[in-house]
């Protein structure tokens, strides 16, 4: 699942802009692939609550739709190659300390 913490996506757009030598287009997420479980495993950690009751496929499809619900159930991977060969520097690469800041 393609994720990026609000302040990388932020200092992503100034960097594009600042940096003369950086051109083309850049993928905006997070070095680090995830599943939709893990983002919630992190983002219930990150909240002190429990995550024992995963959201079932079937209702991911339901409230989403098959095309969408694909991505949310099996992920697409989306690698920032070229934001990274431009030498960006993410603050939040780790799922876990992207949620611990937000909440």
């Amino acid at each position: 699942m393609p994720w990026i913490h609000i302040d990388d996506m932020v200092r992503l757009f100034m960097f594009a802009i600042e940096e003369d030598h950086v051109t083309g287009v850049l993928n905006g997420v997070s070095p680090q692939i995830i599943t939709n479980y893990q983002f919630t495993k992190a983002v219930g950690r990150a909240m002190w609550r429990p995550t024992v009751i995963p959201l079932p496929e079937f209702a991911v499809n339901m409230m989403f739709g098959p095309e969408r619900a694909i991505m949310m159930t099996e992920g697409q991977k989306v690698i920032p190659k070229r934001t990274l060969e431009f030498g960006f520097d993410y603050l939040y690469p780790d799922i876990y300390k992207a949620c611990k800041q937000i909440f």
